[in-house]
């Protein structure tokens, strides 16, 4: 698309072009000049609306998807229509108290925070909830080192949220019970409460730097334990709610291997890191359209997404819908926006 088109286009084009995509959204059918002119507002002939959209049509904004059919709106036209001529609404403050209620008063666990949010947005939006949330976020509570038989050691490391992960060390005898407890209870002073990325970074420094009590102690332990055995980042939580609504869609469902293709990626949790990669450059809700949408990469999907913050201003997250293309943005938009803010207060 030209950086241009927006100034290049007439203002009885963006008029035209407008309610294309607003009968699109509305409807999910096509407009032709007829439609358009029973919409009322367009003062302009049938012969000049059917130019204006054969026009909208080269810009690559439009296609009729029949020969006789009217026009429907392109990947590239939706993300004109939400980037240029969208006006976002606001949530009224029953809509704001309904969040903050729901995603705020139901279990005590951050766990259980994001997995009513993915619920509370999905009921609000009739849409496909969704929050992921890297493991490595949780504070750890404990690191222990513990000596299994003559040859081996076992690390463990257990998070806030209950998750535990180990790992077994060949050591060979080399360490003994005194110095297993003087490394745990080391670690375990300085990094109480900390989260792992948090900890590898501080533990990776120090033995940089070749400094400090774990120069005295074993790094080579420390490594292998800690380290190499971080709860895996590439395996986030993933809090999913109202997949059903998908299938509700006219367009969407007539592709049920798309959809069967969705699902199985979200079970295994294919490429959702990448989500997370862009809302750490993220200012705010991003808005991928159909093909742009580089997590399900299905021309008849869109995803609203927002990061969310921990209080210390840091991104630990993301949150949004998932739905058809022509999801409410309006509407969907502010609703991500305001429920990231809240589970960032949690």
């Amino acid at each position: 698309m030209s950086e241009n088109l927006y100034v290049e286009l007439s203002d009885r084009s963006k008029q035209i072009f407008k309610s294309v995509v607003e009968t699109y959204l509305k409807t999910g059918s096509p407009s032709g000049s007829e439609t358009i002119l029973k919409k009322g507002g367009v003062n302009l002939s049938s012969s000049s609306i059917r130019l204006i959209l054969a026009n909208l049509q080269k810009e690559g904004l439009l296609f009729a998807p029949h020969t006789s059919a009217g026009r429907l709106p392109t990947d590239k036209g939706m993300r004109f229509f939400v980037d240029g001529l969208l006006e976002f609404g606001r949530l009224t403050q029953d809509e704001r108290d309904n969040i903050k209620q729901q995603c705020l008063s139901k279990g005590t666990s951050f766990q259980e925070v994001l997995d009513e949010s993915s619920k509370v947005i999905s009921g609000l939006s009739n849409h496909t909830g969704i929050v992921i949330a890297p493991k490595y976020q949780y504070s750890i509570k404990h690191i222990e080192f513990i000596r299994l038989n003559s040859s081996q050691v076992m690390s463990i490391i257990a998070s806030a949220n209950g998750q535990i992960e180990n790992r077994i060390i060949d050591d060979r005898g080399k360490y003994s019970d005194n110095i297993l407890r003087e490394i745990s209870n080391y670690l375990n002073t300085k990094y109480l409460n900390k989260n792992i990325g948090e900890i590898k970074r501080s533990i990776q420094l120090e033995i940089n730097n070749s400094k400090g009590r774990l120069e005295i102690l074993s790094q080579n332990l420390v490594k292998k334990g800690i380290l190499e055995n971080a709860p895996n980042s590439e395996n986030p939580y993933i809090f999913l709610h109202g997949q059903s609504n998908l299938l509700e869609d006219e367009i969407v469902s007539k592709d049920l291997d798309q959809i069967r293709k969705l699902f199985d990626e979200i079970e295994n949790k294919t490429n959702f890191l990448d989500i997370l990669k862009n809302t750490n450059s993220a200012k705010g809700v991003q808005i991928f359209i159909g093909s742009q949408n580089f997590l399900f990469k299905h021309s008849g999907l869109s995803m609203v997404m927002a990061p969310y913050r921990n209080k210390d201003q840091k991104i630990i997250g993301a949150i949004g819908v998932v739905g058809p293309t022509r999801l409410n943005y309006a509407k969907i938009v502010p609703l991500v926006d305001y429920t990231s803010k809240i589970i960032g207060k949690v």
